[in-house]
């Protein structure tokens, strides 16, 4: 691609790709002769059928191949030769424009020009998701050295290059197939076995660094989870057979777990922001199917030792946990992936059925810590947060109040934080007597529920001195990430979908599509006042914009008015709260004091068997945000991408010390 291309000449890089992947299926050099035919018939490698060398068993492959340690250092080399030649990438700088005629050496070795492609596509997967890292028995790799461990994250690496999507890729292209044969494939993979395979394969690795066994240092532990996350986020995005697939079994816990663990131990790490990202954005991705808040129901038995309080619940106190330990013990530049993480929580709140009371009191404390004054005054999106957990705590009461006794009895002893959120004062005296308020931290001061860690579970620790990170770039606001999409049709579509379907016209029907209320039903509803409203901070890795009170010299001296605190305060969904409050406050306290009670369990007992059917306000629509790719987002993945596999590379550093545009590399 770099040559100019004469009569009769082909260009240098077209050869070298292609004489790459004739010797990544090269017989006695990358892969063993097939056993019917003799070394003489395999001389000429362009009459050789690459389909039947895959290197290993899997999707579309049910053959077991032979396998040779010098074939796996060979193709390791040469998947290392093709990574150098895809990272044209990271000497240009972030820029969509720049990136949007795509790169020229992934288009050519995923184009129909590569004949290897489909076996090449095949055996990456393969070689990734079959791997067994040092092998079943245990202490097996210190007497063994494993030739497949280095091979696998070759192999990993390449795959999420090549399923790097064009920038230029829009929605008028989508209906037909990708010009990238990988992403091609990718898309039309379809058997459950296939799936399960790769689920199977994604799962086993990323459990693999956080397995505890009673023989330490037993198992082999390798280190590609966030190479890992981005392949599975490549899955989900462009199959979403694959995304059902996960999601219909409670194997999607499998990935939730070690997610959750990693955001858990990366939050106060510095390094490890776009860490932080990537398991955010595949648990809102993952949200916004109604069948992820289902299997967080399940039971949740700790597996992997975390810092975080011991509680006895489902998986979605563990989510709710680890998230509040994400916002309060996080570091600053965390901050603007807040309004991410409660968009995971609302989405999946219409769906949870009980909560442990360790979950309820951090999402009280949550409700508790953003809904201060100083903290609303501190900042001009701040209040959005509280809308945020007011719409989850809607959800909870008005369709799963039955099962969440733990949750509305923590309401009722805080219902004075309800009750003063209802009383903000807006007079611009108060507002001026807010901002001189000492400003308090978002950690909690003490709780009647001891939040002692589990047992061999190590602290999140910040990065070392002299860690070097990769920059990231800015990210779209969340509601640029997301669409309303309703969880239930409104009368007003159902009647536009009858005349649809009434409809014989084909053009109709298209235009019902083009305006939205077939491919996104919730886009014209009535939806709650606040949720067009909802915004928040640019994304950003580097000079966040802080939510806390530190804020103060920012946004241009921002100052808040009289008139701003009304505009939106008037709009705080707080009706179904307080008239909650308003019918069982009465009849715990009246319980109380007839029975002389001060063992909760007494009104646990009550509230459980208690309804509120016919009492609270109609209920609101269930209004599902799903994450909804573009530009911006397909730039930061890119950026992200590369600045993991720069900083991997390690030995050799192919890339140190060159003129790397994409991104800076900084030490801590």
């Amino acid at each position: 691609p770099g040559m100019k291309e004469g009569a009769d000449q082909t260009p240098l890089a077209n050869s070298l790709l292609l004489a790459i992947s004739d010797l990544l299926f090269c017989p006695e050099f990358t892969v063993s002769s097939s056993g019917n035919k003799s070394r003489d018939e395999v001389d000429e490698l362009i009459n050789l059928d690459s389909c039947e060398y895959i290197w290993e068993k899997g999707v579309g492959f049910a053959q077991t191949p032979s396998q040779a340690p010098q074939h796996h250092s060979n193709r390791m080399e040469l998947l290392r030769l093709l990574l150098t030649c895809f990272s044209e990438s990271i000497y240009l700088p972030p820029l969509s424009d720049v990136h949007a005629s795509g790169n020229r050496w992934v288009q050519l070795f995923t184009s129909p020009e590569n004949r290897h492609a489909l076996p090449m596509f095949t055996s990456l997967i393969n070689t990734v998701c079959g791997y067994q890292p040092g092998g079943i028995l245990p202490y097996n790799h210190l007497i063994w050295t494993d030739s497949k461990e280095r091979l696998v994250e070759m192999a990993l690496q390449v795959l999420v290059v090549t399923l790097d999507q064009d920038l230029s890729y829009d929605a008028d292209q989508a209906d037909g197939p990708p010009d990238n044969l990988f992403l091609n494939y990718l898309s039309r993979i379809h058997r459950d076995e296939d799936f399960q395979f790769m689920l199977s394969g994604i799962t086993r690795l990323l459990m693999n660094p956080l397995a505890q066994t009673y023989l330490p240092g037993s198992q082999r532990k390798v280190h590609f989870h966030q190479e890992l996350l981005l392949f599975f986020w490549k899955l989900c995005e462009h199959n979403r057979k694959f995304m059902f697939h996960v999601l219909k079994s409670s194997d999607v816990l499998e990935i939730v777990v070690p997610v959750l663990h990693y955001l858990n131990d990366a939050r106060a790490d510095h390094s490890r922001v776009g860490l932080m990202h990537i398991g955010v954005f595949i648990l809102l991705l993952l949200s916004g199917e109604r069948n992820f808040g289902v299997r967080l129901n399940k039971p949740y038995t700790a597996t992997v030792p975390m810092d975080i309080p011991v509680f006895s619940g489902s998986h979605a106190d563990l989510l709710i946990i680890v998230f509040h330990k994400i916002i309060t013990t996080g570091h600053q530049r965390l901050q603007p992936l807040f309004d991410c993480l409660l968009t995971i929580l609302c989405n999946v709140s219409p769906y949870l059925k009980s909560m442990s009371m360790t979950a309820t009191c951090k999402l009280m404390h949550l409700v508790e810590a953003f809904s201060t004054p100083w903290f609303l005054m501190s900042n001009q999106t701040n209040h959005n947060l509280v809308f945020f957990l007011l719409e989850m705590l809607n959800n909870l009461i008005q369709y799963q109040f039955d099962g969440n006794s733990n949750l509305v009895y923590t309401m009722i002893r805080k219902r004075t934080v309800f009750h003063q959120l209802a009383n903000l004062p807006a007079d611009c005296s108060s507002i001026h007597k807010t901002g001189k308020k000492s400003k308090k931290p978002l950690t909690r001061k003490s709780s009647h529920i001891d939040d002692e860690s589990m047992e061999g579970s190590l602290p999140a620790r910040p990065a070392e001195p002299g860690t070097l990170k990769a920059s990231l770039m800015k990210l779209p606001r969340i509601e640029s990430l997301t669409e309303g999409v309703s969880a239930h049709p409104s009368q007003r579509q159902l009647d536009r979908l009858t005349k649809a379907l009434d409809s014989s016209s084909l053009e109709s029907s298209k235009s019902l599509t083009s305006e939205g209320s077939l491919v996104q039903p919730g886009a014209d509803m009535n939806r709650s006042e606040t949720s067009d409203k909802i915004v928040s901070d640019t994304m950003e890795e580097k000079d966040a914009t802080p939510v806390g009170p530190d804020s103060s010299s920012t946004a241009d001296e921002w100052a808040p008015t009289s008139e701003w605190v009304s505009s939106w305060k008037n709009q705080l969904p707080l009706q179904t709260v307080m008239r909650m409050l308003q019918v069982l406050v009465p009849q715990v306290e009246k319980m109380c004091i007839d029975k002389g009670l001060t063992d909760e369990s007494e009104i646990l007992r009550f509230l459980q068997n208690g309804t509120l059917v016919g009492l609270l306000p109609v209920p609101h629509p269930i209004l599902i945000r799903r994450y909804q790719a573009n530009q911006g987002t397909a730039m930061w993945f890119r950026t992200y991408m590369w600045g993991v596999l720069y900083l991997r590379t390690t030995d050799p550093a192919i890339w140190f010390d060159t003129e790397v545009k994409l991104f800076q590399v900084q030490r801590i």
